[in-house]
């Protein structure tokens, strides 16, 4: 059942189909039709977490100051006209209104019908309020956030009972310069405003915000790179000059390299880094000089730790005698680092293909990945096969409930430890 065009048409049936689909689901029994496969993935989630379906939970809302302090801080500012332009003047004669959420879930911002605004107040959908899907179910906010794809929720499709004479579409909005979720705008309103062209609209849009944001950053490498040619017009050897995030704006006496991983907190001084081995960091206006010494990169006593434990809070760390750093990981490659750490002696682009699209002939997409991977990693993968370096020892920390672990992959999943070594030195 295609439920937006039997919407579109007839809404009330639709929301009565809908109502018993989620009963039946929730109850045990066979359902008249099956949910959309989005819609039952995440009531499966919200069973397996312990949402309460009948009784709708609200965090307490963050202050007025703390929702200043994100808003300040939050890169969803520089795009926020572009939503504003580009969904409100519609939502408002329609009766809907925009909303745009960090991507924590909190709301930042809510515009709109002044009517449906104080509907929404009665379903705690206010400002600063906490709308992820593990704390209020299935929704256009949360669910979003954990699929990474744009997804509309119609009446019943809402897990919590309360929410269920709602409809909402939401689109996540991504960082360009390294992918990572920053947001979620969504547009909502009562049952009867549904329409099915609204989420291409609402995707569309998002788009069109993270667009914009691209280039904020190419000028922004624009303007560092002239502050950059007569600084490295006067040095000698290996040297690059980044922004505050990694990516180049301009290099000499070595081959172009998109993005270089710098760690979690910089400061000046002499580091070591993945891709160059030590290195000495000089502050420049919006970014860092970075002058590589001509030391070879050491992988014996490296010592790497893949942190899995927390859902979308993945991380690997790094030590060994050079130095230490950390950095988060987007779901991609916490579930490709996964596979390496599980097949020490490697897997080719096929394979890995296999492991996480179920389609070994999309070699394409993993090669570009792994790609991305060694540009932070360095020499601590070798590739042909992917692997980790043989002299790397390479520690993995698993949740406590195996269904936690990469719960959108393919990979195998291990019952067992929450914690297991791999690598020369490793103990079982």
């Amino acid at each position: 059942m295609d439920v937006t065009q039997l919407a579109a048409v007839d809404s009330a049936r639709a929301a009565r189909v809908l109502d018993e689909v989620r009963s039946a689901a929730l109850s045990g029994r066979r359902a008249p039709v099956a949910p959309r496969p989005v819609i039952g993935q995440s009531w499966e989630r919200m069973l397996r977490g312990g949402v309460d379906p009948d009784h709708g939970f609200r965090s307490g809302l963050l202050s007025h100051e703390e929702v200043q302090r994100r808003r300040a801080s939050s890169t969803l500012r520089h795009v926020l006209p572009v939503l504003r332009e580009g969904l409100l003047s519609v939502a408002d004669v329609a009766h809907h209104i925009m909303v745009v959420a960090d991507e924590e879930g909190r709301v930042l911002w809510r515009e709109g019908s002044p009517p449906v605004l104080r509907k929404a107040d009665g379903l705690g959908f206010e400002i600063g309020a906490d709308w992820r899907e593990d704390v209020v179910g299935t929704n256009g906010v949360g669910t979003p956030a954990v699929t990474g794809h744009p997804v509309q929720v119609f009446a019943s499709e809402h897990f919590v009972r309360s929410h269920t004479s709602w409809t909402c579409a939401g689109a996540p909005i991504t960082d360009p310069r390294d992918g990572r979720l920053i947001g979620v705008v969504d547009v909502s309103g009562p049952l009867e405003t549904m329409h099915p062209a609204t989420l291409a609209w609402v995707d569309s849009v998002a788009k069109l915000a993270e667009a914009r944001l691209r280039e904020r950053h190419v000028r922004s490498l624009e303007r560092l790179r002239a502050v950059a040619a007569p600084v490295l017009a006067r040095t000698a050897g290996r040297a690059l000059v980044v922004d505050r995030h990694g990516w180049t704006a301009a290099v000499t006496g070595m081959p172009y390299t998109e993005r270089l991983a710098l760690p979690k907190s910089v400061s000046a001084g002499i580091r070591w880094l993945p891709a160059l081995g030590r290195c000495s960091l000089e502050p420049l206006a919006g970014g860092w000089l970075v002058r590589a010494a001509d030391e070879p990169v050491t992988r014996a006593g490296t010592r790497i730790v893949l942190d899995l434990r927390q859902p979308r809070r993945w991380s690997v760390d790094v030590s060994g005698g050079a130095g230490s750093w950390a950095r988060e990981l987007s779901p991609r490659h916490a579930e490709l680092l996964y596979l390496l750490a599980v097949h020490r002696t490697g897997r080719s682009a096929a394979a890995l293909a296999g492991d996480v699209f179920g389609d070994p002939a999309r070699t394409v997409t993993v090669r570009a990945e792994m790609s991305r991977i060694r540009r932070y990693l360095g020499g601590l993968l070798e590739h042909r096969p992917y692997r980790f370096a043989e002299n790397v020892e390479v520690d993995v920390l698993l949740p406590d409930d195996p269904h936690d672990l990469l719960p959108h992959s393919r990979a195998p999943t291990r019952d067992g430890p929450r914690t297991y070594a791999t690598g020369p030195r490793a103990h079982p």
